[in-house]
């Protein structure tokens, strides 16, 4: 761990130690309710629960907010700090990550358009900068359209859809991890929107050779479409969201922003019943040049113990139709750089939630198992432990 990755594990600890501290701060007592006598001059607001600690800090990333302003309404600082502890029992590997460190801001402009732009920073011999995620413009009266153009995510199987600030296990499965784009923004133009319980999605989206910005628009694109429904109220529950993905890619670069994959179809499935839930996803992919095609599931039930603990499990297998099909997930890959054929792998974790998804702590031990028949480099059969902090605005 060089001096660099130190200094951020103590700031990270600093402001989890802050926070930490304003949580045992005594809130300002709630206003008496008002009698009959005088509620037309008490304020309706007298009787709310008051603002936690974690309300006020965080609400400090709101920099500016008028409605009244014809041209810029709210500008808000947003951005995420991972750091993770990992070990790998192969080659006794253990290390801190930083995982993901993005800065940036989002402003609300004529009451219709967000402006989004997120960089990644990252410590190393070349300074800071790495790229840049988050870099649209977007234009919604409703919940029913929202029009994008710029640098976006691209969100299909069940984990790439999930922002990395809201996972449950502490990183995202093998299985999206070889399905899924996991350098996750690209710049194109898309459409999405919600009505009546219905969801969709289509957008085009550049798949050229890519840089820290917004890569060459001459090696292809690709097309994401989904369609999915919530059958949360026939089910009485918080959530029961149905997702089909589907994706066609034309890019040809070898080093394209996406996965050497031509068609990727997932069927997801997130449930939601309070206390607890599942989180399901069957996907595949058909490959192009040296990739093999690929097909994998996946499932992930969760069990909240408390308000704040959560018990999280996940089971996942992958199977390529030829060999050294699959990549190895991101820990593992540092002790193996092989591929085989099949992988399974069993995970088991705890979160805390000080803060919702904004300020947590996740621990996870996982066991995994990669056959390869080719017999040149791929095998493995290990466990490893990850342990993250994670802090988001």
């Amino acid at each position: 761990m060089n001096k660099q990755h130190v200094g951020l594990a103590i700031g990270a600890a600093a402001m989890f130690s802050l926070a930490l501290a304003g949580e045992n701060v005594t809130p300002p007592p709630a206003q008496p309710v008002a009698s009959d006598s005088n509620l037309a001059t008490t304020p309706a607001a007298s009787t709310a629960k008051p603002d936690s600690m974690f309300d006020r800090i965080w609400s400090y990333a709101t920099w500016y907010e008028n409605d009244d302003n014809p041209v810029i309404q709210k500008f808000q600082f947003t951005g995420r700090y991972q750091l993770d502890f990992a070990w790998v029992d192969q080659n006794d590997y253990d290390d801190w990550d930083t995982r993901r460190w993005r800065m940036g801001g989002k402003a609300t402009l004529f009451h219709d358009f967000t402006a989004h732009g997120e960089v990644e920073l990252y410590p190393d011999d070349q300074g800071y900068y790495q790229r840049l995620t988050d870099a649209y413009v977007a234009w919604s009266q409703s919940e029913t359209l929202e029009l994008t153009l710029g640098k976006q995510s691209a969100a299909f199987t069940m984990d790439g859809s999930t922002s990395s600030k809201e996972l449950l296990a502490i990183d995202r499965s093998n299985l999206a991890n070889n399905l899924w784009f996991t350098e996750e923004y690209f710049p194109g133009l898309s459409a999405g929107g919600e009505a009546a319980g219905w969801n969709y999605f289509l957008g085009v989206f550049s798949a050229g050779a890519k840089n820290e910005e917004f890569g060459e628009f001459d090696g292809g694109a690709f097309v994401l479409g989904t369609v999915g429904f919530d059958f949360a109220k026939q089910l009485d529950v918080k959530k029961a969201e149905l997702n089909l993905n589907y994706v066609y890619n034309t890019g040809d670069e070898p080093n394209s922003f996406t996965r050497p994959l031509e068609h990727v179809a997932s069927v997801n499935f997130d449930f939601d019943a309070g206390k607890w839930g599942l989180r399901t996803d069957v996907s595949g992919g058909a490959g192009f040049g040296t990739q093999s095609d690929l097909w994998g599931g996946m499932i992930m039930p969760y069990y909240n113990l408390t308000k704040k603990l959560q018990a999280v499990t996940r089971y996942t297998y992958l199977k390529s139709v030829d060999d050294n099909g699959i990549r190895f997930a991101r820990y593992e890959n540092q002790v193996i750089s092989g591929r085989g054929d099949q992988y399974q792998e069993f995970y088991a974790g705890l979160n805390y939630y000080f803060y919702k998804h904004k300020l947590k702590v996740q621990t996870g031990v996982q066991y995994a198992d990669m056959n390869d028949q080719a017999g040149d480099g791929g095998a493995y059969s290990g466990w490893a432990w990850t342990t993250g902090f994670r802090i988001s605005w």
